[in-house]
């Protein structure tokens, strides 16, 4: 069968609660994808964080799967 790359963005405030979510990821086979971003938002006056992360499975991409279950 052939594998096929899927994407995910995975985001949130600058806490420890985003450092778990990222590791949760790769726990469970999500590979970081790049570098981290951090970006001020100024109306809630905290830091955010996105990290971008792949995982090859499979089974073909479809619109309908939950990325998080994969």
């Amino acid at each position: 069968m052939a594998e096929h790359t899927i994407y995910r963005l995975l985001t949130g405030d600058d806490t420890s609660e985003f450092c778990h979510k990222v590791s949760l990821a790769m726990s469970k086979g999500w590979v970081l994808h790049g570098s981290p971003a951090y970006a001020f938002d100024q109306a809630n006056g905290v830091m955010r964080c996105a990290q971008a992360v792949t995982k090859v499975i499979d089974k073909p991409y479809d619109p309908d799967m939950k990325l998080g279950h994969q």
